[in-house]
């Protein structure tokens, strides 16, 4: 995360940290038909699209049991989005996506950088393999970006890819260049908002800079990009401003204040009052691009959302309100105060939950999702952010054709012991080969979710068993657990049934072997 914790609202003790950052029914098979809602749902964020004219959404792939590609399409499109953002450029992927008319950016992983850079003839190779080959036919795949990595400049890479970066966009433009697709598709870099912040003498945007270790990479790539015409991209996130910050005031996460409280003090930038931090993230960026001479160059935010899980501010209610407001503005075409009215394309992050993303950043990276690992809306957005007339708020479009494991759950064994010392063992096993991340502080199973000790080892167990696709041997657990047929849930907290679709293959381990887990043995202190 950039470290802009100086700037604070006028009159406030607080810093405003622009830490420009570093990411019903319970039941599945009981979700309202989706054919009843197709029509209503998808003029909603068809319109969203429409007024924004540049909406967006990742879809990330980091999932034990992944939704079949032509399922998530699907989604897309019911739900009126037209571009899509992966992180890769996986065959099955891409064969999901042929012939949907989604305008797609394909991304270069991090750890080809290296080889692209150093050898142009890889990077020739890979736009064959990765562009060439799906694109220029009717029923194919509409490229119009290539990521050159994700945040390569990130600070916590320790400067890994900090000179491999600007050569591997060089080579993939050169290629995209020389096999005919350079005037359709353009090569970017979407770096973290952690790569330019505003000096401590001066915590306003109108001064922002690059950070100095990256300062000549930056120029070298933004000079770059302006000749091949394509947009600076980076990831902005509200949210991590709050994430570990109590101090930070929450209305300026958001793009309005919380309706009967009175509005935050504005941080006050000469004549410009700002209220809310992704401006005031995003008008340091220009004010850094304009000091090396590139002011007017585009810029695309290749990830902005709100996580619904994981953290106390992570929230469905939470993340509504923040997408409220995003959606507004896009349709509004309100720009920032230093780009007023301009047209800012917009990726949201992210499409649906990847329970297999580390959490090494905190619980929520794997809550991201609009919707959850099923395809399932967790709340309702309007296509211009919520107000009168026709624009309530409504429930996006589920999955449609999404197949599931068998209505069961595995749970601990009523007649366990309390004191049994095999089960903090047992479960710190589970929580490390699957998500147990709602039971964390804060979370959906914690507090008000109801849950004791006891049901937090039964959402462990039950999370592992249905991650290894409801396998016999998954639930034994050292004879600590046993399947039932009766919904375990309580209140928030979920037990899920997993999806049929392809797993992420990893062989059903003797769940006998015990690897204790010390952070998840304190979950049963209660025992």
């Amino acid at each position: 995360m950039a470290d802009l914790s100086l700037l604070k609202p006028a009159g406030s003790k607080h810093s405003l940290s622009l830490p420009w950052d570093v990411k019903e029914d319970k039941h599945p098979l009981h979700t309202m038909p989706a054919l009843r809602c197709v029509f209503l749902a998808s003029v909603l964020l068809a319109a969203a699209a429409t007024a924004a004219a540049a909406l967006g959404v990742n879809w990330g792939t980091m999932s034990t049991r992944r939704l079949p590609p032509k399922v998530v399409t699907r989604l897309l499109t019911d739900n009126g989005f037209k571009k899509v953002k992966i992180f890769d450029a996986d065959a099955r992927t891409m064969e999901g996506l042929a012939g949907t008319g989604l305008e797609t950016m394909v991304a270069v992983p991090n750890d080809l950088l290296a080889a692209v850079a150093a050898d142009y003839a890889r990077a020739k190779a890979w736009v064959h393999d990765n562009v060439t080959k799906y694109t220029g036919f009717d029923g194919g795949v509409d490229i119009r970006f290539v990521a050159v990595g994700n945040e390569p400049f990130l600070r916590a890479y320790n400067g890994a890819y900090d000179r491999v970066t600007v050569p591997a966009l060089r080579n993939i433009q050169r290629a995209l260049d020389e096999a005919g697709h350079g005037r359709n598709v353009k090569a970017t870099v979407p770096v973290n908002a952690d790569v330019y912040d505003s000096p401590p003498e001066n915590p306003v945007p109108s001064a922002g800079r690059f950070r100095a270790d990256v300062a000549g990479a930056m120029a070298e790539m933004v000079k770059l990009l302006n000749r091949s015409g394509a947009p600076l991209t980076v990831n902005i996130y509200p949210f991590l401003s709050l994430y570990g910050n109590d101090d930070f005031p929450l209305d300026y996460a958001f793009f309005d204040s919380n309706s009967g409280k009175a509005k935050p003090a504005p941080v006050i930038d000469g004549m410009i009052n700002y209220t809310n931090v992704f401006d005031a993230n995003f008008d340091t960026l220009v004010s850094a691009l304009k000091r090396i001479g590139y002011g007017h160059l585009p810029v695309m935010i290749g990830e902005v959302g709100w996580p619904t899980d994981g953290d106390k501010h992570a929230t469905a209610a939470l993340a509504e309100r923040f997408y409220s407001g995003l959606l507004r503005r896009l349709a509004a075409r309100k720009g920032t105060p230093l780009r007023p009215g301009a047209r800012i394309e917009v990726y949201l992050f992210g499409l649906i939950d990847e329970d297999a993303k580390s959490v090494a950043p905190g619980s929520f990276e794997r809550h991201w999702g609009l919707f959850t690992f099923d395809g399932r809306p967790k709340f309702p957005l309007a296509p211009r952010g919520g107000g009168g007339g026709g624009n309530r708020p409504v429930m996006p479009v589920p999955a449609r054709g999404v197949e599931y494991l068998s209505r069961r759950w595995c749970v601990l064994n009523p007649d366990a012991a309390a004191g049994d010392e095999r089960i903090a063992g047992n479960v710190g096993y589970a929580c490390e080969r699957a998500d147990c991340t709602a039971l964390g502080y804060g979370s959906s199973c914690a507090g008000g979710g109801g849950m004791d000790a006891r049901g937090n080892a039964s959402y462990a167990f039950n999370a592992y068993w249905q991650a290894q696709g409801q396998a016999e041997a998954a639930c034994d657990f050292q004879g600590l657990a046993v399947v039932v047929d009766d919904d375990p849930s309580r209140g928030a907290c979920n037990f899920s049934v997993q999806v049929v679709g392809s797993g992420a293959a990893m062989a059903v381990a003797a769940a006998r072997t015990v690897a204790v887990a010390a952070a998840m043995a304190l979950l049963l202190v209660l025992l």
